[in-house]
């Protein structure tokens, strides 16, 4: 009971701390004179880590295992991976204006989930159980913990290249309208103006570039291993490395998506752009992998479902 109470204690103070660190990125939208605000969303965003990471270690206590066996504790653990992406650029000795747009990013990401995992849909799983066959393995934490760090990862970077896409197709717009509107009344465009301001967006676009790689090569990292690990599993559990399962199916075609993702991020005769549209591509995928198919609870992987 003292468990209980203290797990749902911090799951609403997380939750109502981004929540906070959320309202705090619409003033700052409207107001950039405020800078203390902008250290409050990043000390929001560190409480909501360790709100999250004891709620996690509490439950792991009175479960006994890891908890990881369901949809409702694997959707705290994606949260909780948000809040680690989030404070990584925060302990850089020279920290930037990109620790603020990826707490951007992993705010409402965390948030998302938490709030989907804490609401009424998924009231049956927050009770502890006895886990299946299944899942009574040492495989249980390296796996499952890897792939869900995995698609943390991978959906912010994906997120990351998202927002590049759409400021490179703002610019292209504005450029054929300031283009249009000098033709029409045949005045020329402040030129000084127009390549400060370009400058400055190319330069912020090559940093949406970078952060996105680097994440996203660290999530590929992520995911690699808790396939070949869930593999090892699968041939202890069930007798065969890989059985087909749409859940594996769609890991692995997750796998190949961000291979051909950093494939065309490290060939220097593509853009950036090319590699953003297959990330932007991946971010769908990723959601199908991890909870379209816990929607439909079909598959080996079915007692970690929503119908479960």
């Amino acid at each position: 009971m003292i468990f209980s109470t203290l797990e749902h204690i911090l799951a609403h103070i997380s939750f109502s701390v981004v929540s906070i660190v959320i309202t705090i990125h619409l003033i700052t939208l409207l107001i950039d004179e405020i800078v203390g605000l902008y250290d409050s969303s990043e000390k929001g965003m560190i409480v909501t880590f360790f709100c999250i990471t004891g709620l996690l270690v509490t439950r792991w206590i009175y479960l006994g295992h890891l908890p990881l066996s369901n949809l409702y504790e694997s959707l705290i653990f994606l949260s909780w991976s948000f809040s680690i992406i989030q404070m990584v650029p925060y302990f850089k000795k020279h920290k930037n204006d990109f620790t603020f747009n990826l707490n951007a990013i992993t705010a409402p990401s965390a948030i998302f989930t938490q709030g989907f995992a804490t609401s009424g849909l998924l009231t049956e799983m927050h009770q502890s159980e006895i886990l299946v066959p299944a899942l009574q393995s040492h495989w249980l934490m390296m796996h499952v913990s890897m792939m869900v760090l995995g698609y943390a990862a991978l959906l912010c970077g994906s997120l990351l290249s998202l927002a590049l896409l759409v400021i490179t197709f703002r610019k292209f717009i504005r450029i054929l309208n300031i283009q249009y509107i000098s033709d029409k009344n045949n005045v020329l465009p402040n030129t000084s103006c127009l390549s400060s301001r370009n400058y400055y967006r190319f330069q912020f676009i090559q940093q949406l570039d970078l952060w996105s790689y680097r994440i996203i090569s660290l999530g590929f990292i992520f995911l690699t291993i808790g396939i070949l690990s869930g593999a090892v599993w699968a041939n202890e559990a069930w007798g065969s490395y890989w059985n087909w399962d749409p859940k594996e199916t769609w890991a692995f075609i997750t796998w190949i998506l961000f291979a051909i993702y950093l494939h065309t991020r490290t060939n220097k005769n593509l853009e950036s752009v090319n590699s953003a549209i297959v990330a932007s591509i991946g971010f769908l995928i990723i959601w199908i992998c991890y909870f379209g198919i816990n929607l439909l609870g079909i598959g080996l992987h079915s007692y970690g479902s929503f119908t479960s």
